[in-house]
């Protein structure tokens, strides 16, 4: 994991996180990675600043056709396994609506999506490398909120976004097993 250093500004020559570095504090990376094109499945793309938010909006909106989706995890959340993150966040843009719907699974919070007008779309569906991703009736939100929500989820190391507001919704059983974190004892 990539750990950086900067100075503290108020505690000059104190150290948070190891007595023997003076002056420096240890920050974890909070980078996110996204995963839109086929390129970015095995080597995803790092998002460290609102501007690389930003960017990657853009590209989902102006980008090639059946790219219109983004898979997002945090760097700076704990992951089950080496190969397991704790989380996934799905971002999906409308090209033509100026809107789109972010769709969240972590262990606080279950399996939610971003709360949109009831009566504002069904059928909600987006396409993350060209493959389908179907988002809850009703999830679509101004992509003015949708990109604030990418800020947040970044500058907060991967904490559920306060900025929108969120439901809850139910994967359908597909053979999957019920706990996805691994916490069902007895197997």
């Amino acid at each position: 994991m990539y750990m950086g250093r900067r100075p503290l500004d108020s505690q000059v020559g104190r150290c948070r996180c190891r007595p023997e570095v003076k002056g420096y504090a240890m920050v974890a990376d909070i980078r996110l990675e996204a995963r839109y094109r086929r390129t970015d499945m095995q080597d995803p793309v790092l998002l460290s600043t609102s501007g690389d938010v930003d960017r990657l909006v853009d590209a989902l909106l102006t980008g090639p056709a059946l790219h219109d989706a983004a898979h997002i995890l945090s760097r700076a959340r704990s992951r089950v396994s080496a190969e397991f993150p704790d989380h996934g966040l799905y971002v999906g843009v409308s090209r033509n609506a100026n809107a789109g719907a972010l769709a969240l699974t972590a262990p606080e919070v279950g399996h939610v999506a971003s709360a949109g007008n009831p009566g504002s779309g069904s059928g909600v569906a987006y396409h993350v490398a060209g493959h389908w991703t179907e988002f809850p009736d009703d999830s679509e939100i101004p992509i003015v909120l949708v990109r604030e929500a990418l800020k947040e989820f970044l500058h907060s190391g991967g904490s559920v976004p306060d900025c929108i507001e969120w439901k809850p919704f139910e994967i359908a059983d597909e053979g999957v097993e019920d706990d996805p974190w691994g916490s069902t004892t007895g197997r």
